[in-house]
């Protein structure tokens, strides 16, 4: 008998060790894991597994109407035919369904470059038009097909696979009586995955299927809006095959909106705005020797004792109806270029210019602060000169001693600028206190500049007020660009290559001119119209700041529920009553025999107190901006023109054709009460029927009354 040696069968033992404990190993493995799938996440994974043999279908919810204060519809839905693309299936198909999308092409009469550019997704590099929304939900082709076309899609599914044609609810923006009121309103797009998994959690869920608003109303008040899509839930096999209905949840339509806009006011603001920037394209500009440029403008009209915005134009604008059914990436490009000036933009709540004078209101009260008597004796001078610098009057032209009151109705710059520099002086100078009063700046954080005015629409800018503060700030963002700019002085003496020296140096102070100029609202102030309106409007209303709003109620879709959306306030104005009294005085006298009576001649001063401020605010490498600020009992109106000129000569026009409108107020100053197209703020409700529909009153353009034989008014 043969043995093996002892170290070889030492050797196998370990190996079959080894082994036993290898397969031992496995089995563990696979047992934990058989435990952690089918005991730990068991239920989990069950419930994935079920869900997916579960096909669910939605049926969109019908988005509310946004209405005007009277009922009219500015956005509502209408039933078009829409031809849709199922991007999942297609991409199934061997050619990816380019052969489909030709055919298609042809039955619709689109290009198939147009089309496959709708359907094709949007990323960094992928410019418009494409599809923002779920891969997986259907992407609208069009939303135009006539019924031949779509019966021709419908019978001939099998050369359409992944094609949908069917009636849907689309969003449509009707401008009644020409009302745009694009910027105010807004515009839809798809759902983003990004955006479902973000709202996954809320109380206004996300859904594939979802458009939401992306800017104006549509945005702010989207979730209201949108309503809730009903999602049907069937179970089917591994065939497809419907083998039972799962749990289902019902939809409900989005409630309305009704603003605060007047659609016949509103049509009347944009056309006087666009025709105020057509004339001022006309006048001569002797500082640059050319034509203004009117290249932008807003107008507000607000109720003075409420805050409600009863209209609100910007110019450029565009038609809103372009975003539905997915924009073309012409209209895209034109709506988002520079050379069209980005008429996306609502140029009442995002444009910002300096104020030029109607900021005098805010230094007169911070004058009044400080101490100055309102009715003391200022020397209103051609020109004031600090440090071998001249800061002239406008024009040129000097009053003698003034008050302050009379400084606002002639709009004397050297008075405010003496102030101004006196108060700067008293505070340190260039060598600040360790607490300088700082009252022009203070005053003007108080009345509410620098910050949002807390309007329900999105994307609303601050403005600036320069104070130290910013100044500080301001300097150590630019330092090193100034510094390095600044290397070229002395052989490169040009404008800007002063002031980089100027700021690389002394960039950090608070200097006498900045005070000076920021005293006539100039230099580095931002306002925006909303701003102003505000502000107006609580001089006008006893000094209370009000968050403007546009939103006045949201409806359900039955009328049985009404929230209300009551003015809110932000602040006071930092005036005594007194001064506010004075202030009310002098800026009605602005509109008798100030700067703006030329523009108010025959205005019944006697029945309907007209308040006025202009201003003409001097912009470095462009021409002037026109400002126009009123207001009476009722209304604050704010006009701007950016490049379009003088206040009174450019703004003045419009903003007194708006008010004659308003009141029904003729050539002569005689008031028809018949005409008056609004003569005191919308108080009620629309009508609301107990099916939940809300009934529209009468609409008809405005149509200026026949000059009475008599004026009521008083002459001017």
């Amino acid at each position: 008998m043969t043995h093996l040696p002892e170290t070889r069968t030492s050797r196998v033992s370990v190996r079959l060790i080894a082994i036993q404990i290898l397969v031992f190993s496995l089995l563990l493995t696979l047992g934990g894991r058989l435990w952690y799938l089918q005991i730990r996440n068991g239920r989990e994974y069950a419930t994935e597994a079920r869900n997916n043999h579960v096909q669910q279908v939605v049926d969109p919810a019908t988005r509310g109407s946004i209405l005007d204060a009277r009922g009219v519809p500015l956005a509502d839905n209408q039933t078009r035919l829409v031809v849709s693309a199922s991007r999942t299936d297609l991409l199934k198909m061997k050619d990816d369904g380019k052969a489909v999308l030709g055919r298609l092409a042809k039955v619709l009469g689109m290009s198939e470059k147009e089309i496959r550019n709708k359907v094709r997704l949007c990323d960094s590099k992928t410019p418009q038009p494409c599809w923002n929304g779920s891969p997986y939900q259907p992407i609208p082709i069009t939303d135009e097909a006539t019924t031949q076309q779509a019966l021709q899609i419908r019978e001939r599914s099998e050369d359409f696979p992944g094609i949908i044609a069917e009636p849907t609810a689309v969003r449509r923006y009707p401008a009644p009586v020409g009302a745009n009121t694009a910027q105010v309103l807004g515009y839809l797009s798809p759902v983003t995955d990004e955006e479902i998994n973000k709202a996954k959690n809320t109380r206004s869920p996300l859904l594939r299927s979802d458009q939401i608003g992306r800017s104006g109303l549509e945005r702010t008040y989207d979730k209201y809006l949108r309503g809730k899509a009903a999602v049907t839930r069937y179970e089917v096999d591994n065939l497809g095959r419907v083998i039972g209905q799962a749990k289902s949840e019902k939809g409900q339509a989005g409630s309305s909106i009704v603003t605060s806009i007047d659609a016949r006011v509103q049509a009347l603001a944009e056309k006087q705005l666009d025709q105020a920037m057509k004339d001022a394209r006309k006048v001569h500009d002797k500082n640059t020797g050319t034509n203004y440029k009117a290249d932008s403008g807003a107008v507000v009209v607000m109720e003075a004792k409420t805050g409600r915005v009863v209209a609100m134009a910007s110019n450029p604008s565009y038609d809103p109806n372009a975003w539905v059914g997915g924009i073309s990436g012409k209209d895209y490009a034109r709506l988002t270029g520079k050379d069209s000036n980005y008429p996306l933009l609502n140029r009442a709540i995002q444009g910002q210019a300096a104020p030029g004078s109607i900021f005098k209101v805010i230094s007169t009260t911070a004058a009044v602060n400080a101490g100055y008597d309102f009715n003391g004796h200022y020397p209103c001078t051609s020109s004031y000169s600090i440090g071998g610098q001249v800061f002239r009057n406008f024009e040129g032209e000097g009053h003698g001693d003034i008050s302050l009151g009379r400084a606002l109705e002639v709009s004397c710059d050297t008075v405010f600028y003496r102030l101004s520099h006196e108060e700067w002086k008293k505070d340190g100078g260039d060598k600040p206190k360790k607490d300088p009063n700082d009252w022009f700046y203070r005053t003007a954080h108080q009345f509410g500049l620098g910050k949002e005015t807390g309007i329900d629409l999105p994307n609303e800018v601050n403005g600036r007020v320069p104070d130290r503060r910013w100044k500080h700030n301001f300097w150590k963002a630019n330092k090193d660009g100034w510094c390095q700019q600044a290397k070229a002085w002395p052989k490169k003496k040009d404008y800007t290559t002063k002031l980089a020296r100027e700021g690389c140096l002394e960039g950090m102070k608070l200097h006498a001119y900045d005070s000076i100029n920021y005293a006539i609202g100039q230099g580095d102030t931002l306002v925006t119209p909303i701003q102003m309106a505000t502000i107006y409007a609580a001089i006008s209303n006893g000094g209370t700041l009000f968050n403007p709003t546009v939103g006045k109620a949201i409806v359900s879709p039955d009328g049985k529920h009404i929230q209300q959306i009551a003015p809110q306030s932000h602040g006071k104005l930092p005036d005594s009553p007194h001064t506010l009294r004075q202030i009310d005085s002098a800026l009605a006298g602005v509109a008798t025999r100030g700067t703006a009576a030329w523009r108010f001649q025959g205005w019944p001063q006697d029945k309907i107190p007209m308040h006025a401020k202009t201003g003409t605010a001097e912009v470095y490498g462009k021409q002037t901006t026109s400002w126009f600020a009123t207001y009476t009992k009722d209304y604050t109106i704010v006009m701007t023109i950016s490049q379009g000129g003088t206040g009174s000569g450019a703004s003045g026009p419009a903003v007194r054709n708006i008010y004659n409108a308003l009141y029904g107020i003729d050539e002569k100053g005689g008031i028809d009460p018949k005409a008056a197209l609004l003569p005191r703020p919308q108080g009620k409700l629309p009508k609301i029927e107990s099916d939940g529909t809300i009934e529209a009153q009468p609409i008809k353009p405005y149509v200026p009354p026949s000059p009475s034989p008599s004026p009521s008014g008083s002459p001017q």
